[in-house]
């Protein structure tokens, strides 16, 4: 592996942190909002595509920690692609997941300024992304602490959404009859919608290398992370089903204040609206983290700027890195809209994830050491093939792009 140089981060995270920071990243703004497409998608299926992203996420976070406990590394799945298939692997992962999550970062930060002040979003986004690059420049310890602080207050928002569900006279167990109205692929369309919001466990995996004890810590968190997101997930969606039926779940606008108003509930829907605020926040503090320790693995190797691979003496976390994904998604909050087309990061987030699962099979010889990849390959490359068209063809259109960009600098590296 390759080795930094000057000054190293700070292994600082424990059992507890690791998981808040996975939390933080999953019961995000995609819980407020993913809910209605992917209903849209799978109609009465959509229990079963929410079924599906869980076995595809398992598998996805098994291969992930086992990989993590070997190489406690910043850059997550870069550092294993390269590690196990190859420099070229490992540079794709690293360029889907700094290229989606990017936009990503900029449209959690617009999310924030459309609930906090919808007639200057631009504006709250923009200082938004700048007061948590503050935050994430002056420590990890910093970052989970407000993580934590965030998360509790979302848990408590999406609680009371179930709660006040449930406990209505508007809820029906006859909305929660299973079936497939959308079809197979409804099904799987949901799903790879779905899977999106339970991507942020990679979070645990690429602070690595600020992970106290990673061999024993990343194992256990990223497992806890993800079942406690999963019975959130499935609470929330049982509760908002049960209350508006499919068929209104699917054309919601925000169908967890839609679903507490019909519950006869309307003085929770502005605390729903500061939950979605918090929730997008959290999103993007662990975006902006995992984004910069990946430009920071990429810049060690050279695939990035060589500059972005400095660490701060003092705070010991990579400065550099994150004053450039801040100012990056600062100029992208500030002059476009990418809310609406940031279908591609939920195609690159599967080709990571499926860089993952084939780096995982490469660990143990054995057929039972590779069901779990192997079911974990084979989910990410179905549900990435069952997204919208337009998300498939902008996402693959990104890849090549990264594709081209490598094959350019070693052209270059050859001819010098």
């Amino acid at each position: 592996m390759t080795a930094p140089s000057g000054p190293g981060l700070r292994r600082t995270l424990g059992v507890g942190d690791a998981v808040v920071i996975g939390l933080g990243s999953m019961v995000g703004a995609g819980i407020f909002a993913a809910l209605a497409p992917a209903a849209r998608a799978a109609g009465s299926g959509l229990l079963l595509g929410l079924a599906v992203a869980a076995v595809v996420a398992y598998c996805n976070a098994t291969s992930s920690a086992r990989l993590a406990s070997r190489y406690p590394a910043s850059g997550g799945t870069y550092v294993y692609g390269r590690e196990r298939l190859g420099e070229f692997w490992g540079y794709l992962a690293g360029w889907a997941f700094v290229v989606g999550k990017t936009a990503s970062c900029a449209a959690m930060a617009l999310t924030v300024g459309a609930y906090v002040w919808p007639e200057q979003a631009h504006a709250v986004a923009v200082a938004a992304v700048v007061a948590l690059t503050a935050v994430n420049y002056g420590g990890v310890r910093k970052s989970a602490r407000l993580t934590r602080i965030i998360v509790a207050v979302v848990m408590a928002v999406l609680a009371g959404v179930v709660a006040a569900s449930l406990s209505s006279g508007q809820a029906e167990g006859g909305h929660l009859a299973l079936g497939a109205s959308g079809g197979v692929s409804g099904v799987l369309q949901a799903a790879g919608l779905l899977f999106f919001a339970f991507a942020g466990y990679a979070r645990i995996a690429t602070l690595g290398e600020e992970v106290r004890d990673p061999a024993r810590t990343i194992p256990r968190a990223i497992p806890l992370a993800l079942g406690i997101a999963l019975a959130v997930y499935a609470a929330v969606a049982v509760a908002v089903l049960s209350v508006l039926g499919p068929d209104r779940l699917g054309e919601a606008v925000a169908p967890l204040a839609d679903a507490v108003r019909e519950a006869g509930v309307p003085w929770l829907v502005p605390v729903v609206r500061v939950g979605a605020a918090l929730a997008a926040l959290g999103s993007l503090l662990a975006l902006i983290l995992g984004v910069s320790r990946t430009t920071l693995a990429m810049a060690r190797d050279r695939h990035l700027p060589v500059a972005l691979a400095g660490v701060h003496p003092r705070f010991q976390v990579p400065h550099r890195a994150e004053l450039a994904v801040g100012a990056v998604v600062v100029v992208l909050a500030a002059t476009v809209d990418v809310r609406g087309a940031i279908g591609f990061s939920s195609f690159g987030v599967l080709v990571y994830y499926a860089v993952a699962n084939a780096s995982a099979w490469t660990l143990r010889p054995g057929a039972m050491a590779r069901v779990v990849p192997a079911v974990g390959l084979v989910g990410c490359a179905v549900l990435a093939f069952s997204l919208p068209a337009d998300s498939v063809v902008v996402g693959a259109g990104v890849l090549a792009l990264g594709a081209l960009v490598y094959a350019a600098r070693r052209g270059t590296a050859a001819v010098r």
